[in-house]
């Protein structure tokens, strides 16, 4: 299964796991792309973006056009969602212009503490 963690973790824990794969030598089991803040992660990731990440996920390249049928939206406004994605590493781009979303799974994961 080909997953990726969708997580909250500041630079410094993003670079310290860079830096263990490194000193180790070995990668983590799951792709992860990690946003700085809660606030972030929920401004890239809106509910309509959401939607077209269930619509790609597994389902292989595919036109821009094709993901704004899956979803029954109209292909402008998935074409500004689908730059979004692009922008922050979540979908990829093919040599012939289609888009991917190249994972099976996805998993989100942030934790909420009490303010002190």
């Amino acid at each position: 299964m080909n997953t990726v963690v969708l997580e909250v973790r500041t630079l410094s824990d993003v670079l310290a796991g860079a830096a263990r794969t490194l000193d180790t030598g070995r990668a983590e089991a799951e792709a992860q792309i990690a946003f700085a803040t809660p606030e972030l992660l929920w401004q890239v990731l809106t509910g309509k973006r959401w939607e077209l990440l269930q619509a790609m996920c597994g389902a292989g390249p595919m036109s821009i056009r094709e993901a704004a049928r899956r979803v029954g939206r109209d292909v402008k406004a998935v074409h500004g969602d689908m730059a979004a994605l692009l922008k922050a590493g979540l979908v990829d781009r093919t040599e012939d212009g289609r888009v991917e979303f190249p994972f099976d799974t996805v998993r989100v994961e942030f934790e909420l503490h009490a303010a002190p």
